[in-house]
C-alpha cells in the first residue's frame, strides 16, 4: 500500500470518529492544535484567505520521529475553533521526494501560492534542496509548480524554509542558510513574477555585518516591519549556553533593525531570545484583517526528551502555541495572547485578593487542566513568590535579584529542570495552563516561557505562596476545550 493510500485511510478513519485522534487521552491539548496522529513540528503557511485563518505544519503521519514530512493542514474562520484538512503538500516528486520542508504562503489575484523547500537524500548520503511552488484556487487543493530557486554558490545544501513576502511592487524571500564556511545566514532574494529570482545577499549571519558567532545553521526566517522597525526572526543552531541564554538544544530569537528595501542592508542591534521556556521553535508570523502581526510556533525542541513524550505511546507528539500578537517597545519585541482566546473562558471565574505574611503564607485551590490564571504583583518585600501547578510546574520570582524561574519534572523521573531570565520587577503574570502545557506571560509579554509538561493526570492542585510580604490579586478561569473536527 503506497504511503498516499494509508494517509487517505487515517484520514478516513478520522472523519468516522474511529481513528486515533481520541480526546479521552489525558494529555491531549483541548484549545492547543495537536496533530490526530503522527508528529507535528514547524507551523508552515500561516495566512487568512478567502475568510479563513490556515494553519499548515510540518507533519509525519506515519510515526512519531522526523523522517517523512508532509503539509498538515487547519483552518478557522475565529483562531479558536479548527477544521482539519487532507494535507496540502506530500512528497513524491524528483524535487521533494524525501519531505516537502517548511515555507511560508502569500496570496495573490485570488489565488494562495504556497513556498516550501523540497528534499532530496542521494544513496550516496548526500542532499539537495530545492525551493519549490505550489498553487491553489481554494486553498484545499494544491498544485505543485517544482522548483523555483536553487541553492547559490558559496552554500551548503542547508538552504532552506523560504519566507516570502511583499513590498511595493517587489516580492521579496527570505532564507534560511549554512556558508560554505558553515555559518548561519538569512539570505534575501527579490522577485516580480515569484518564478525568476535575483539573489540580493545575505542580510544577517554568524559572523557576519560585525555579528559574533551566531552558529553553524539558521532555520525558519521571518522578516517584517512592526511599529518602525524591521524585525528578523529565526532560530540558529550551535550557539552555546551563556547563564541564563541559550540553554535548549536550539535557539529561536530576534534582530531588530533598519532595512533599506531593494537591497541586503540591514543595520541591527544584539540577538534576544524569544521565548524563555523549554518547548519554543520555528516562529512564523502573518498580518490578520485587523492589521495585527500574529505569531505562532512548534511547542517542541526535537531534543532528547521526544523519546520520553508519554503520547508516544498514543502513536503522536507535540503541538503549536496559542497565536500571540507582536509588538514593540524600544528595540524589544512584546509578545500577548490574541483577545479572541477570552470567548473560552467558562463561567465565572475565582476572584481573590490575597494577603500573604508569615501566618499565612499560601493559597491553594483545584483548578481545570484547562485554565487561565492571572496574578497581579501589587507589594512583594524580599524572598520569593512561588506557583506550584498539578505538583510539576512551578514559577518563581526573586524579587532580591529580578529573576524569574520555571521548574518542571524532567519527563525522563522525578527530578526538576529549570528555565531562567531577568526581568526586573513583577507586575503580572498571565498563565494559560493546557492538558499538557503551559505558556506564561510576564508584565504583558515582556517576557514569555513555554513548556510541555506530563503531570499525574488526577492531580488538579495550585499553590501560590510566599514566605515575605506579599499582596496579589488572583483570578483562575476555566477554559472551554475546542478540538479540532475533521470533516
Amino acid at each position: 500500500m503506497t504511503k498516499e493510500r494509508q494517509l487517505l485511510e487515517m484520514i478516513n478513519r478520522i472523519k468516522s470518529n474511529d481513528g486515533p485522534y481520541t480526546h479521552s487521552d489525558p494529555y491531549r491539548p483541548a484549545y492547543h492544535l495537536s496533530p490526530p496522529f503522527g508528529l507535528m513540528n514547524d507551523p508552515n503557511g500561516l495566512l487568512y484567505f478567502k475568510g479563513r485563518f490556515h494553519v499548515f505544519f510540518q507533519w509525519n503521519p506515519f510515526g512519531t520521529d522526523h523522517r517523512t514530512k508532509v503539509w498538515g493542514h487547519f483552518s478557522s474562520t475565529d483562531l479558536l475553533h479548527w477544521e482539519g484538512h487532507p494535507p496540502a503538500l506530500v512528497p513524491g516528486e524528483w524535487y521533494d521526494r524525501n519531505g516537502c520542508y517548511s515555507g511560508s504562503a502569500i496570496e495573490h489575484d485570488g489565488k494562495m501560492y504556497l513556498f516550501y523547500t523540497g528534499n532530496v537524500k542521494k544513496l550516496n548520503g548526500e542532499r539537495e534542496s530545492y525551493q519549490c511552488l505550489a498553487i491553489s484556487e481554494d486553498g484545499i487543493h494544491f498544485e505543485k509548480k517544482g522548483p523555483i530557486l536553487h541553492v547559490p554558490k558559496g552554500y551548503t545544501s542547508h538552504f532552506r524554509d523560504p519566507k516570502v513576502w511583499r513590498h511595493n511592487d517587489h516580492w521579496y524571500m527570505v532564507l534560511g542558510a549554512q556558508s560554505d564556511a558553515f555559518q548561519g545566514r538569512a539570505v534575501l532574494f527579490s522577485s516580480t513574477d515569484f518564478c525568476h529570482w535575483q539573489m540580493l545577499g545575505p542580510i544577517a549571519g554568524s559572523h557576519w555585518n560585525h555579528s559574533g558567532d551566531l552558529g553553524y545553521m539558521w532555520e525558519c526566517p521571518d522578516f517584517f516591519h512592526l511599529q518602525g522597525k524591521d524585525i528578523l526572526l529565526f532560530c540558529p543552531q550551535g550557539l552555546e549556553p551563556k547563564g541564563m541564554n541559550y540553554n535548549n538544544l536550539y535557539q529561536s530569537g530576534y534582530l531588530a533593525g533598519r532595512w533599506i528595501p531593494g537591497t541586503n542592508h540591514y543595520e541591527h542591534g544584539e540577538f534576544r531570545e524569544l521565548d524563555r521556556g523549554f518547548d519554543f521553535y520555528a516562529p512564523q508570523t502573518f498580518v490578520d484583517p485587523k492589521m495585527r502581526r500574529i505569531l505562532i510556533a512548534w511547542m517542541g525542541m526535537g531534543d532528547e526528551n521526544e523519546r520520553y513524550h508519554p503520547t508516544v505511546e498514543k502513536g503522536w507528539i507535540h503541538a503549536l502555541t496559542l497565536p500571540r500578537e507582536l509588538k514593540v517597545i524600544g528595540d524589544h519585541l512584546y509578545q500577548t495572547p490574541i483577545d479572541e482566546i477570552q470567548n473560552l473562558r467558562r463561567g465565572e471565574p475565582i476572584r481573590l485578593h490575597i494577603d500573604m505574611n508569615r501566618d499565612h503564607s499560601e493559597y491553594s485551590a483545584t483548578i481545570s487542566p484547562h485554565a487561565e490564571i492571572i496574578v497581579h504583583v501589587h507589594s512583594l518585600t524580599s524572598g520569593p513568590l512561588e506557583i506550584t501547578i498539578r505538583n510539576n510546574i512551578q514559577f518563581s520570582y526573586d524579587t532580591d535579584h529580578g529573576i524569574f524561574t520555571l521548574r518542571r519534572k524532567k519527563f525522563n523521573g522525578n527530578q526538576y529542570e529549570s528555565r531562567q531570565c531577568m526581568i526586573g520587577k513583577l507586575s503580572k503574570l498571565q498563565i494559560f495552563l493546557d492538558s499538557s502545557s503551559v505558556e506564561v506571560f510576564i508584565n504583558d509579554g515582556q517576557e514569555v516561557f513555554t513548556a510541555r509538561f506530563f503531570a499525574d493526570p488526577e492531580d488538579h492542585s495550585f499553590l501560590i505562596a510566599s514566605d515575605s510580604q506579599a499582596t496579589v490579586d488572583l483570578q483562575i478561569y476555566s477554559l472551554l476545550a475546542s478540538y479540532p473536527i475533521f470533516r
